[in-house]
């Protein structure tokens, strides 16, 4: 069958080259436009559900709204897992399905599940879906300063929320513009309670009258003069002395009680659970880009930047947008290194082809199947939603070696038949149809067993596809496209490579003989092929020595998930102590950034403790999280390397009451949404009493920074402090074990 393709393509060869015309068009089309990004996205299909309880402690929270949540999604059909913190104030549910569910599907069941709850959850309380992405979605972020002073942090913050939020939102495939720091304005009725008690006052009516003085209404429409008016009254609450002036009930001598007759009213922030700062100058107002599932991060971040650049001029005078984190940068430079080693490969293997087969237009046969291949891979990719990473850029490069071995071997073969031919023929000139005859039968000889060779090759990955949940992830993008790769090759050389050889090898063919690096290779080789043959249990003997000797390395190895990446950026993020204030949090924060901004290699430093405005931020106030964004590597003094830089901060930043943890971004969010903590290793205490769960706590951090390879242990409170997490940084490998 195989040898009838080959003949087949031989004969309608213009068809053949017609098509690689269009496929070669068609794959050129996908690469342009296949997203691209740093890694594959490792997080699980999940959907969040956050709820706020303004004002209400997390053991309040846990019971009446984060408990009946997770209780009720646990049936959610596809669920596998279910998360609940609970915050003062807020409770977030995290709902994990199983691989391969569609997130829009999943997201839709969960809002059925979510209105059988709703009844059972307080009048208070504001549920709402997170955003349709993940924590990896993270891919801008960007600090909203005044250098001037002319601006407060809550002008910031309105202008924040109410301006850029809106904006950057209608960015195509941006789902959610998540604000944190800066102070959120609000007016303050602060009642007195000694005068509520004169008026005899309930605290519910004050409330009411509140409420009944900010409203609109409408009252029908009104016909004079032929014309018709609508007619409305408008009663909302705008300034202090509006406030001042509700009437909240009527004295002994029909005199009203007005609010500001039992209450001060005021101009005040909201109540903080996040606060941002920027380079050690003081707290600032931020914004965090997150992205929609599964689309083009490096396409999206230049929308964003494009849109934020446009924005600039509606900006007020001394306003800035400082950029704190830029994916971007990332997935370029990681693009852009793989392109080039994919290059060099290319070029390599075009030179092997051209010294071995000693014939450039034969060696071109070889070299152009590549590109193809790779083209073809890209078709596959862009309509299989698969995304150029370092991953499934990675199974494209490990192809590339295999996939030119048929068309060597097809072409040496041929480069045989036609020395055979001219020696039959006493040097007579193969052109014509003796010409593709000749190609035909050399190709159809080897055809079939080269294509079955590169389809058994193919199919060495088929137990990667078994893999599943991140491991899966993480992998499956590089099966996929040395699969591809390798199939496309196996397709190509059935049908173009014969095509091509036919109308390359033509004029004089040099003699395998003839060539000095060939002669070299085999006086070199054929000694040593006949001393094995000549002792071949010594031989045997030797082999399995080597396979011994080489099992001590093996079992010695270290194992880890994923291999270190330098990402370029790194996070600061250590624990305080559990109770920390709002004011105290923004006092150490400057104070660690102002330390980190005193290394040289320090470009930007954006520190944030609690949680931003989203839903994939579940983070407790006591919970740092400090974007570095470093200068370019020629910038840096001699010598210093990320490791070394990485031990240069640690030794500088030393704070009582935090542990250090320097992570990678992406690396640490992928950790996060896998166990829920923010460490390579930790430890889970759970019991039904408290103080019990923190006597062991307390034992087992005592034990565990004994350990060789552990440089700090912390334990942390969470949900409501019913867990508490012993978390290990640094050599996790040595503290595993």
């Amino acid at each position: 069958m195989i040898a009838r393709l080959i003949r087949g393509s031989i004969q309608n060869r213009f068809l053949v080259l017609l098509a690689t015309i269009i496929v070669a068009a068609w794959g050129v089309w996908s690469m342009m436009r296949t997203p691209l990004d740093a890694l594959p996205d490792l997080s699980d299909v999940q959907v969040i559900i956050r709820t706020t309880l303004p004002g209400q402690a997390p053991q309040i929270v846990e019971d009446q709204v984060t408990y009946p949540l997770t209780t009720t999604m646990l049936s959610v059909p596809g669920a596998k897992n279910v998360r609940g913190y609970s915050f003062f104030g807020d409770s977030f549910v995290y709902v994990l399905f199983e691989d391969g569910t569609d997130l829009y599907w999943a997201r839709s069941r969960v809002l059925e599940y979510l209105n059988q709850v709703q009844g059972r959850l307080p009048a208070a309380a504001k549920t709402a879906l997170g955003p349709d992405a993940t924590g990896v979605g993270w891919i801008y972020e960007y600090s909203v300063v005044d250098r001037t002073g002319q601006h407060d942090l809550g002008q910031l913050r309105a202008l924040q929320d109410w301006f850029l939020k809106y904006e950057l939102k209608a960015v195509p495939n941006v789902a959610e513009v998540a604000s944190v720091g800066g102070m959120v304005r609000q007016y303050q009725v602060v009642l007195d309670p000694d005068r509520l008690r004169a008026y005899n006052l309930p605290f519910s009516r004050v409330v009411q009258a509140i409420r009944d003085a900010n409203r609109e209404a409408g009252g029908s429409v009104l016909e004079l003069g032929e014309a018709e008016y609508m007619v409305r009254a408008r009663g909302y609450l705008k300034t202090l002395d509006d406030f001042r002036t509700i009437p909240v009930s009527l004295g002994d001598s029909g005199t009203p009680v007005l609010l500001k007759d039992v209450a001060r009213i005021q101009i005040g922030p909201e109540m903080r659970r996040g606060i941002s700062e920027l380079g050690g100058q003081g707290e600032a107002v931020g914004g965090v880009i997150v992205m929609r599932s599964g689309k083009n991060a490096l396409e999206t971040i230049a929308a964003v930047k494009a849109k934020i650049e446009s924005l600039k001029k509606g900006l007020p005078a001394g306003v800035e947008i400082v950029p704190t984190y830029d994916r971007s940068s990332l997935i370029e430079r990681a693009i852009r290194h793989l392109r080039d080693k994919l290059i060099e490969e290319f070029v390599v293997v075009a030179l092997v082809c051209v010294v071995f087969l000693f014939h450039l237009r034969s060696s071109l046969v070889a070299i152009v199947t590549l590109p193809l291949g790779i083209l073809i891979a890209f078709i596959v990719m862009r309509y299989q939603g698969v995304n150029a990473n370092i991953m499934s850029l990675g199974g494209i490069a490990i192809a590339i070696g295999a996939m030119v071995d048929a068309a060597v071997v097809m072409i040496e073969n041929a480069h045989k038949h036609i020395e055979l031919w001219r020696h039959e023929h006493q040097g007579e000139r193969l052109e014509g149809d003796d010409q593709w005859r000749v190609i035909g039968d050399a190709a159809a000889e080897v055809g079939p067993a080269l294509f079955f060779s590169l389809l058994i090759i193919t199919l060495s990955f088929i137990p990667v596809f078994a893999l599943e949940a991140q491991e899966g992830r993480l992998f499956s993008p590089l099966a996929f496209t040395k699969t591809y790769a390798m199939a496309a090759a196996a397709g190509l050389s059935v049908t173009l490579v014969p095509v091509l050889m036919g109308y390359s090898i033509r004029g004089r063919i040099p003699d395998e003989h003839r060539n000095p690096l060939n002669r070299v290779l085999i006086a070199l080789y054929r000694p040593v092929l006949r001393t094995v043959l000549r002792f071949p249990k010594a031989t045997l003997v030797v082999a399995l020595l080597m396979l011994a000797v080489s099992i001590y390395p093996v079992v010695r190895l270290g194992a880890e998930f994923m291999p270190p990446l330098d990402e370029g950026d790194i996070l600061y993020m250590p624990s305080a102590l559990p109770g920390l204030s709002a004011g105290t949090a923004a006092s150490v924060l400057q104070h660690t950034d102002r330390l980190i901004m005193s290394v040289p290699e320090v470009h930007t430093v954006f520190g944030k403790m609690g949680r931003a405005e989203t839903a994939t931020d579940p983070a407790p106030l006591e919970m740092v999280e400090t974007t570095i964004q470093f200068k370019p590597r020629e910038e840096w003094r001699p010598g210093m390397t990320m490791p070394k830089l990485i031990e240069e901060l640690d030794q500088i930043v030393k704070i009582p009451g935090l542990t250090n943890v320097w992570v990678p971004p992406i690396r640490n969010r992928i950790d996060m949404l896998a166990t829920g903590i923010k460490s390579p290793l930790g430890i889970k205490v759970a019991g039904p009493d408290l103080a019990e769960i923190e006597r062991v706590a307390q034992d087992i951090e005592r034990v565990v920074k004994d350990i060789p390879g552990v440089s700090s242990a912390l334990a942390e409170r969470l949900t409501g402090g019913r867990y508490i997490d012993i978390t290990i940084d640094r050599q996790p490998r040595r503290a595993m074990a």
